[in-house]
């Protein structure tokens, strides 16, 4: 047995261990039965911020995502589509298919022909199809929530304007749809075109906020959600949210600021030896093509891929902060 054999079968091993653990372990009793007493004190419990935390805590559970989990057992297919549907571009699962495909097979190709190894270019020509599209349809679903979230304040404030100028809450919805552009304006367009449809507004609502998973919206659920259970005046409780809002973005922007020169750094030494590598192997393929012949050097080039994606891993955790 060679020594990539060796490490091939150690690492099918602890991922054997690591699977049999989390198959066995089970949920935890303790925090279980934790769970079960808070209900027992929200549900019996005479105070008023208790029934308003109960119904808070009420209104996220039934707001969550249900796609996800469905998809993540049985149906990634449905999940696949989802992330699509919410770039806005109209993509499709065919053209993401073949979009991953075509790039998978050209850059094998283009590998193979420069390097002549077959094992390196399956594997980069893998990493590319998969990686690629996927990254490509992550960052247009990461630009078009930010459009969204940057323009949902002002519809917020104008649910605010019509609700007290005596509008009712599906007319203001349609007014939203009309006159906010963007991403804002297609997805409450959505609700009112279901709500015409026969739906309720909590389940047009619910199905649009099941779709983005964007916390934004999902809060703007919840406070429509909370006023309904617990009553008061919509147009004040609007307002404050977008008050909240806008608070939030303003933050994120002064986090972002503060960790981009950290940010910047991360990128760059994460990058330097990818790129000088590939550099090194375009020029002269003979002076590193060991790294794809000798087992000690495979074994030690994928000890090196595996300590960078640690410290990637945690530099990206050291300088990502969530609001």
């Amino acid at each position: 047995m060679n020594i990539t054999q060796l490490a091939l079968l150690t690492i099918g091993v602890f991922a054997l261990l690591a699977i049999g653990y989390m198959l066995l372990s089970g949920p935890n009793a303790s925090k279980a039965s934790q769970r079960r007493l808070e209900q027992l004190r929200y549900r019996h419990s005479q105070s008023t911020d208790a029934k308003v935390e109960s119904q808070f805590k009420k209104a996220i559970a039934a707001r969550r995502p249900k796609m996800h989990r469905v998809a993540g057992s049985t149906s990634r297919v449905e999940a696949l589509a989802n992330r699509l549907d919410r770039t806005g571009k109209g993509w499709t699962l065919s053209q993401y298919a073949y979009a991953s495909i075509g790039l998978g097979i050209g850059a094998a190709i283009l590998l193979y022909l420069r390097s002549g190894s077959v094992g390196l270019a399956l594997a980069i020509g893998v990493f590319v199809g998969a990686g690629l599209p996927h990254f490509i349809v992550s960052r247009a679903i990461k630009k078009r929530t930010a459009q969204f979230n940057a323009k949902f304040p002002d519809a917020i404030e104008l649910l605010v304007r019509g609700l007290r100028s005596g509008l009712p809450v599906t007319e203001t919805l349609a007014v939203v749809a009309q006159e906010v552009p963007g991403p804002v304006g297609e997805e409450f367009k959505g609700v009112v075109e279901r709500i015409k449809i026969g739906r309720t507004m909590e389940e047009a609502l619910q199905q649009t906020a099941d779709r983005l998973d964007i916390p934004e919206f999902n809060f703007f659920c919840i406070t429509l959600a909370i006023q309904r259970e617990t009553g008061g005046n919509l147009a004040e409780t609007l307002s404050n949210l977008s008050d909240v809002l806008r608070k939030r973005a303003q933050m994120k922007l002064k986090i972002k600021a503060m960790s981009s020169e950290s940010k910047a750094s991360a990128y760059i030494v994460g990058a330097l030896p990818f790129i000088v590598f590939g550099m090194i192997l375009w020029i002269n393929p003979s002076y590193i093509g060991g790294f794809f012949e000798d087992d000690r050097l495979i074994v030690t080039g994928l000890g090196g891929l595996v300590w960078m994606s640690i410290g990637a891993f945690i530099m990206a955790k050291m300088v990502n902060f969530e609001i």
